[in-house]
């Protein structure tokens, strides 16, 4: 499972006082309004930053941190992931999961004979669908309701799966 979770990454510097334009890569921009902190990986491990002000343009998160008060304290972030701890995430409810840890489950059928592995999710609104690549190296899309998701084994990176007529030609 992933420790930290990359929230956004540092597009540019906004204005002169210090703060940075964030592109979100969380499903919901305004979590930032709950975090207090973020880690910004740098060469030596990951550095802390705490969060003084959030604000939001377009589709941008404008973050101010606490001690960088002038451009010149955020111009080497350009670039660069922010992350948050698997801790201060944003806590889960019962059938959620983190898309971290989706990525790379081995996809099993009802029979429990493999079918192929879990290589990303796309967020549609109405329900996530996995995007399950197959040994052959056909890409099966499998969306995530009920009646096709029938179990989900972090601990094990195993997901059960039932296939709709049509999902496979």
């Amino acid at each position: 499972m992933t420790e930290n979770f990359r929230v956004g990454a540092v597009a540019s510097t906004h204005g002169l006082q210090g703060e940075v334009k964030v592109f979100p890569t969380t499903d919901d921009p305004s979590k930032f309004k709950r975090l207090k902190k973020v880690y910004i990986q740098d060469g030596a491990g990951f550095g802390e930053l705490e969060i003084e002000r959030v604000k939001f343009f377009k589709n941008m998160v404008i973050l101010k941190f606490r001690g960088h008060d002038r451009i010149e304290d955020v111009e080497s972030y350009k670039g660069k992931d922010l992350y948050v701890p698997r801790k201060d995430a944003v806590r889960l409810e019962k059938d959620e999961y983190y898309i971290a840890d989706l990525i790379g489950l081995r996809i099993v059928l009802e029979d429990g004979s493999e079918f192929g592995i879990l290589g990303d999710v796309l967020q549609t609104g109405a329900n996530d669908v996995y995007v399950v690549r197959t040994p052959g190296g056909k890409e099966v899309l499998i969306p995530a309701i009920h009646q096709c998701i029938l179990d989900v084994n972090i601990a094990d990176g195993v997901m059960q799966v039932h296939l709709l007529d049509g999902m496979i030609e």
